[in-house]
């Protein structure tokens, strides 16, 4: 029996803003866009077409073009020359953003030379070294020529090749590992590295994995005198064997242009995997049950016969968790709710780490960073969490990412049910 197919309103919104989006900010196709989101949100590209044809019909209206007057020849071309220089200049800076990638340091001169040799045909080599040298990257143009003469060592162009490769693999993860992760990220795409040599290569590209800063801010509040469930996990972190045995909940915020936007989590403890989320501009029970009503339509599309029964909800004690709307979603899933000590972030640490992990790698990565607003957050959280599920390798869990992590544990357990 196929698992069902449906989805709630909230997830159909979603994905016709950031098909919209997508469309926007990135000049996608329209088949390219459905394809990009629906891989996000694990949604059919002919189901979210329907959706975009049904609730969201777009008009076709362009631009009108207005006509300049005359001006003077020479001083026309004058003008065309500027343009062109400061068209090429920005051109240059694309370029070398791309190739230097966000590494958080300075590139090294080797890596300098590299992207003028690479790009020299189309900018020249003068002009290239002018402008990086306006943006703090000083290299002469007798250091490229000089650098031409020497000849290329097999071990040089060996080296060469494999920096490339270690980059490569650092953008593909978000450019957020340092060389422990990116070691492990080298060894699964099959190149034979060593730890330190990853960390030289590292040195030699300019890439720093991101560090984690303190977030204090505090967004869930206990509601004086309102019922609560006992604390079922005790900090038992390690304590389950399987996958849906103890979920664990929280959200955070993000200063937006528009104001506070909530991100809501659910995750899985055993896989580590994000199941549910939510984010909104208000902080209200529904920001917590639309995560939860994910986390349960999640797992529903996977296994037709999936039931919540022994299953643990475990979250801190704010008056969204302990809402009496909130503990009848609980109990009409048949989820046990759990709720930690008020006062100690260590009663629910794990989700307190995964809500670390997404204000390190999206929220504050690019800092200083404007977020406009909801939809903005929205669509790199769905960037993020795709990612964090599928690619993203856990120490806590063989640095495996979590679905892999559930697909390993599945396989175990058919083939023990086929031996028996």
């Amino acid at each position: 029996m196929a698992p069902p197919r449906k989805f709630d309103p909230e997830t159909r919104a979603r994905a016709v803003r950031m098909y919209e989006d997508r469309l926007r900010d990135h000049g996608d196709s329209k088949l390219a866009a459905r394809k990009h989101v629906g891989a996000m949100l694990d949604i059919n590209p002919a189901t979210l077409r329907n959706w975009i044809e049904g609730e969201r019909p777009r008009d076709g209206d362009g631009a009108p073009v207005g006509e300049g007057g005359e001006v003077d020849l020479e001083e026309f071309r004058r003008l065309q020359r500027e343009v062109a220089e400061l068209r090429r200049a920005n051109e240059i800076l694309k370029t070398a953003s791309a190739f230097f990638a966000p590494g958080g340091a300075r590139p090294s001169t080797q890596v300098k030379l590299l992207y003028i040799d690479r790009f020299r045909d189309r900018f020249g080599v003068e002009p290239i070294c002018a402008v990086l040298a306006e943006h703090g990257m000083k290299i002469a143009p007798n250091t490229y020529y000089s650098w031409l003469r020497c000849p290329v060592t097999d071990a040089a162009l060996a080296e060469a090749y494999l920096v490339n490769q270690i980059v490569d693999l650092y953008r593909a993860n978000r450019s957020v590992y340092g060389v422990r992760k990116l070691w492990r990220a080298a060894q699964r795409a099959g190149l034979v590295v060593g730890r330190e040599q990853v960390a030289r290569l590292m040195r030699i590209a300019g890439l720093q994995g991101v560090r984690r800063g303190e977030h204090r801010t505090r967004t869930t509040t206990r509601e004086q005198g309102a019922p609560r469930h006992p604390d079922l996990v005790k900090r038992g972190w390690k304590t389950p064997n399987r996958p849906d045995a103890v979920w664990v909940a929280d959200f955070t915020y993000v200063w937006t242009a528009c104001g506070f936007v909530y991100t809501s989590f659910i995750t899985d403890v055993y896989s580590r995997r994000i199941l549910g989320w939510r984010t909104s501009m208000s902080k209200s029970v529904d920001l917590v049950t639309a995560a939860l009503a994910q986390a349960l339509a999640t797992r529903r599309r996977e296994d037709a016969e999936f039931t919540a029964e022994g299953l643990v909800h475990h979250s801190d004690a704010g008056s969204q968790y302990t809402a009496l709307a909130f503990t009848e979603e609980l109990h009409e899933a048949g989820i046990a709710g759990s709720i930690g000590t008020v006062g100690d972030a260590l009663d629910n640490a794990l989700m307190e780490s995964t809500i670390g992990l997404y204000k390190t790698e999206v929220i504050v990565r690019d800092c200083p960073r404007n977020w406009s607003g909801l939809r903005e957050v929205e669509r790199e959280t769905a960037e993020w969490v795709h990612w964090y599920n599928y690619d993203r390798l856990h120490s806590s869990v063989g640095y495996l990412p979590p679905v892999e992590w559930e697909a390993n544990y599945a396989a175990a357990v058919a083939q023990q049910a086929a031996a028996a």
